[in-house]
């Protein structure tokens, strides 16, 4: 099955601590804690009426 992630996978394993794995399921939950993220900062954006979204939007 093809995987739709918004993050990159080498990064993240970049940032765990020597000895730290990831399983990838953890990356399926870390990509849909990003696309509600995503869709939170278009709601508050368009709320305020910008076509922009901002650092302040997430």
């Amino acid at each position: 099955m093809a995987r739709d992630l918004l993050i990159v996978e080498t990064k993240v394993r970049q940032m765990l601590p020597e000895g730290i794995r990831l399983k990838e399921d953890a990356l399926e939950g870390l990509n849909e804690l990003v696309k509600e993220a995503v869709l939170k900062a278009v709601k508050r954006c368009q709320a305020n009426n910008r076509k922009t979204i901002i650092k302040e939007d997430f």
